[in-house]
């Protein structure tokens, strides 16, 4: 008997789209969150694992980024995407207030508002990727362009 698994708002908001995915559970080390890590445990290959990093624009305010797990955001790449001056990353003690999210389990999908979401350009080279489904130890594996439809994401060079 296989062990249900509870759905988090991301899962469901995939659900009422009719987007297909797939979710892959893995064992949380609070002492190592890194996208690298989750792909050694989790058995994912870490060019598929995309991490949402949460960054404030000047002019935009609070907008998401979606890379991959073991490349750099580029902060001004992400400015020009996004039509702002400057963008800087938010503090951590802001993301649960501003996102409702963790660090470990930040998704692009299902925050507490619907941010701008912006995708880096390498997600559509690939058949699947996996996004954090919304709590640390649980991966939403899908195709890149249902992400794009799912959160309205706009498709840039976003890595250094």
């Amino acid at each position: 008997m296989t062990k249900k698994i509870k759905k988090t708002n991301a899962a469901r908001i995939l659900d009422g789209l009719g987007i297909e995915y797939e979710i892959k559970t893995y064992a949380v080390d609070e002492n190592d969150l890194s996208a690298v890590h989750v792909a050694q445990i989790s058995g994912l290959d870490i060019k598929m694992i995309f991490k949402t990093l949460t960054a404030r624009g000047d002019k935009t305010g609070v907008i998401m980024a979606v890379i991959g797990g073991d490349d750099e955001l580029d902060l001004k790449a992400l400015a020009k995407a996004s039509g702002n001056k400057s963008v800087e990353m938010v503090a951590l003690k802001e993301l649960l207030p501003l996102t409702g999210y963790v660090r470990g389990g930040c998704s692009p999908l299902g925050a507490k508002k619907n941010y701008p979401v912006f995708l880096d350009a390498r997600a559509l080279t690939l058949e699947k990727i996996s996004i954090s489904a919304g709590q640390r130890g649980m991966q939403i594996v899908l195709a890149p362009k249902d992400l794009v439809k799912a959160v309205d994401a706009t498709v840039a060079e976003l890595v250094k």
